[in-house]
């Protein structure tokens, strides 16, 4: 008898728990859904300012050289005070890269259990609903990070080439 009572009560603590879980998971995508709409319209803003700054290089103009630039303004800067700002520069745009993905995921994922409730209860439009806003999620998350992708990367390069043509002017061109 107390063998049955304590599967009862752990059969309980189970449902309690998987209800918990899900009702927490739930309150999450919101909040994931905006982050992904912000991480969207910055991917275009870094879009933009890129090409306003490819822009500024082909024309030669001096503030499009950001690292040459700083080092204008502050000529004691050492190479590893520019490395770290170039690191700096490129931090928040390499996080994007590789967190909108994962937010992409888990809006994916979150509204799976809906969807798979609905279908379960044959309710095709919920199903339909949940499945359009995991999917329309994801693939937002995946332009967002595709195009941070190849910014950051192209910038990388550019600093890499200030980095050097800086070196070589400290070190009489060695």
């Amino acid at each position: 008898m107390a063998a049955v009572e304590a599967a009862g009560v752990a059969a309980n603590f189970g449902t309690l728990l998987e209800t918990l879980m899900f009702g927490i998971s739930q309150l999450f995508l919101v909040p994931v859904l905006l982050a992904i709409a912000f991480l969207f319209l910055y991917a275009f803003y870094a879009l933009g300012a890129f090409a306003w700054q490819w822009r500024q290089r082909q024309r030669q103009v001096a503030a499009a050289f950001e690292l040459l630039d700083a080092r204008r303004r502050m000529p004691d800067l050492s190479l590893a005070e520019l490395e770290a700002e170039a690191v700096t520069r490129l931090e928040f745009i390499r996080i994007v890269t590789r967190v909108t993905p994962m937010l992409g995921l888990v809006a994916t994922m979150i509204p799976m259990g809906p969807a798979l409730r609905a279908l379960g209860d044959g309710q095709l439009m919920d199903v339909s609903r949940s499945l359009m806003v995991a999917f329309s999620a994801v693939i937002l998350a995946l332009i967002a990070s595709a195009l941070t992708y190849w910014i950051a990367n192209v910038r990388k390069r550019w600093y890499a080439v200030e980095l050097l043509q800086i070196e070589r002017e400290q070190g009489g061109g060695i």
